[in-house]
């Protein structure tokens, strides 16, 4: 009886620490809009030099805005996830436009989206430096190609990991598949 009074105060800190990180998600969503900030500049000087730009540069800068389209959506991910997992689910029953992904990523998987996204900028990255593979020097290239292999074989074990640890889960299914099973079960 003792010990659960005394637990009790402890407890509720550190349940009410939670909270402390709301700041981290804000500051994170403040980045969306610093790398908004960057893609604009990045979209503006692609345009002005559209015309007499070659192929090769055009689509070095496209790879650029890309990258940080998948930056801020990485982002996205990582605010929403961590924030309902961490620190408080999120009210979106007055949200038309809610997105059916969120508040339905569990840590795990928001881990194996985090690795998925970091390859694929990973990927663009290389990609870029393919496309400029004459100014680039062949250690630089390798480093690239080796740290991409590097992140996608942590993506690779660590889904498997997942898989043989049986965390992987099934996703919910969408509205779309639960009102075919409604149907069917009706039927």
């Amino acid at each position: 009886m003792l010990r659960k009074k005394a637990g009790g105060p402890v407890e509720a800190v550190l349940f009410a620490s939670r909270w402390l990180l709301a700041p981290f998600y804000l500051g994170l969503a403040i980045s969306i809009g610093i790398v908004l900030i960057k893609f604009l500049g990045e979209l503006y000087q692609l345009a002005l030099k559209a015309f007499i730009a070659s192929e090769a540069d055009v689509i070095v800068g496209v790879l650029s805005l890309v990258d940080l389209a998948l930056t801020g959506s990485l982002l996205l991910i990582v605010i929403f996830s961590g924030y309902e997992t961490f620190v408080s689910k999120i009210d979106h029953s007055g949200h038309r436009d809610w997105p059916e992904w969120m508040g339905t990523i569990d840590f795990t998987t928001l881990k194996i989206k985090l690795l998925g996204s970091i390859v694929a900028i990973s990927a663009i990255q290389l990609l870029k430096q393919f496309m400029e593979v004459r100014t680039v020097s062949d250690r630089d290239l390798w480093w690239y190609v080796i740290i991409h292999l590097v992140f996608v074989g942590s993506s690779v074990l660590l889904a498997l990991s997942d898989r043989l640890s049986g965390e992987h889960r099934r996703e919910p299914p969408t509205s779309s598949a639960k009102l075919d099973a409604d149907v069917k079960s009706k039927a």
